[in-house]
């Protein structure tokens, strides 16, 4: 069970860590949850069928842990992705001029805001395939849903983001044309 565990953690800790820290919002508290999903792995080991992938599997831990965490917490619809952190999604290096990178900055902080009101479902499905990078089937076996689903909820959340952050990047800029007019 030893080599199998380090196995494990060598393989996906930092995955699973990056993954809780996008939950809870906090490095502290991630690092308390990965040691509890590592502890629901020796104790339930003996019980894994091999249906799934040993990461999907270990996911799934790691989404109930997280889960659990946030049940013990009043609000943990509103306190998930608190504080969500866009920030991982450097823009290329390709010469770009000062002014897109700042639009380019100003549409991930939209989408941060836009990300905090979306429904927990949305959130989830975003952080699995988006930033964690898992499979449709991957993502369905973590969260318990059928390919379908993930795919329908996908669309469906990427389609709320664009629209959210349409509605709020097209307010921004009449507020920014209301001020220059104002000042002229």
């Amino acid at each position: 069970m030893d080599s199998v565990f380090e196995k494990l953690y060598s393989a996906y800790h930092k995955d699973v860590f990056q993954f809780l820290v996008y939950m809870v919002q906090n490095k502290q508290q991630a690092e308390d949850l990965v040691q509890e999903v590592y502890i629901r792995v020796l104790k339930s080991y003996e019980r894994f069928e091999g249906k799934s992938s040993e990461k999907t599997w270990l996911f799934s831990i790691a989404k109930n842990v997280a889960v659990d965490h946030f049940r013990k917490q009043k609000n943990w619809n509103n306190r998930i992705f608190d504080k969500f952190d866009w920030s991982r999604n450097e823009l290329p290096d390709d010469g770009a001029l000062p002014e897109e990178i700042a639009v380019a900055k100003e549409e991930i902080k939209v989408l941060y805001e836009c990300l905090k009101k979306c429904s927990t479902d949305y959130r989830m499905v975003i952080i699995m395939r988006y930033l964690q990078e898992l499979s449709i089937t991957e993502t369905s076996e973590i969260l318990g849903w059928s390919e379908s689903k993930v795919k329908t909820t996908q669309h469906r959340a990427v389609k709320w983001l664009r629209n959210e952050m349409n509605q709020r990047l097209l307010k921004e800029e009449r507020d920014i044309e209301e001020i220059r007019m104002e000042r002229s």
